[in-house]
């Protein structure tokens, strides 16, 4: 039951969000790409398959770079606005349709990617999926974009006010997910394991662009609800404390776990 209450809520948690989201979130930075080709062999002629791909932006570092493919996307506001950024990509091709049941060919992509999404899916049910759609020797490649918390400055000033305003106590999370000694992420790859690798990701917003980071978190208030307001008054205060040339810089750990599925 709360699996299949989490997929429901992913359908909907960040529809009324999306323009929030395209203006401020992490993209994926380029040495993810190089990772892929250089560790996991990725070539030109591989397809790939982008799973709960959002607004398209793991999608728009591969099809940039001439690659294939093919995002699955259950959310119709965020599945629009990747088609609309990425309209002119002859190698996007966008598909309503879930991680748990994707509708695409058995054994027809090379490289199945979930970006800040994984922990949304039946991890059953995925599973069963992935496998069906990889080719042999396929790979399966999770990421998160994980921001620092560091002890001072803006990150760390924007993390008690996350804290302060948090609407759903009960939100879910990456963090059960993604942590290093997580029994989900080895069940899911079992029996062959997985590895992990981290990339530096900084991002640097100006005062738009903080309000809208935080209108982009489904457990944060929107405009019109009860401390919103309040929220955006406490960010703006915070921008101006440590703005150096009008941004401030909020630092991301991008993980990928990959592994195959045996």
């Amino acid at each position: 039951m709360q699996s299949l209450h989490r997929q429901r809520d992913s359908k909907s948690r960040f529809s009324d969000r999306v323009p929030f989201y395209v203006r401020s979130r992490p993209k994926y930075p380029p040495a993810l790409l190089q990772f892929c080709r250089s560790k996991l062999g990725l070539l030109p002629e591989h397809r790939l398959a982008d799973i709960g791909s959002g607004t398209g932006f793991l999608s728009e570092l591969f099809v940039q770079n001439g690659y294939v493919v093919t995002a699955i996307e259950p959310n119709a506001p965020m599945r629009a606005a990747a088609e609309a950024a990425l309209a002119d990509a002859p190698h996007f091709h966008s598909r309503d349709a879930t991680a748990e049941a994707t509708g695409l060919e058995t054994a027809s992509v090379d490289f199945v990617l979930a970006g800040q999404a994984f922990h949304w899916f039946d991890r059953v049910r995925c599973r069963e999926e992935f496998k069906r759609i990889l080719r042999p020797g396929g790979w399966v490649v999770l990421v998160w974009n994980e921001r620092r918390s560091n002890e001072n400055g803006f990150a760390h000033r924007y993390e008690e006010i996350v804290r302060q305003f948090e609407t759903d106590l009960k939100h879910v999370s990456h963090q059960s997910v993604t942590a290093t000694d997580s029994d989900a992420m080895t069940r899911f790859f079992q029996p062959a394991g997985y590895a992990v690798e981290s990339f530096d990701n900084p991002q640097f917003l100006d005062s738009d662009g903080v309000i809208a980071r935080a209108l982009s978190s489904s457990y944060l208030p929107l405009p019109g609800q009860p401390r919103c307001q309040e929220m955006i008054v406490a960010l703006r205060e915070a921008f101006s404390t440590h703005a150096v040339g009008g941004k401030v810089r909020l630092d991301y750990d991008t993980r990928a776990f990959y592994g195959q599925l045996i």
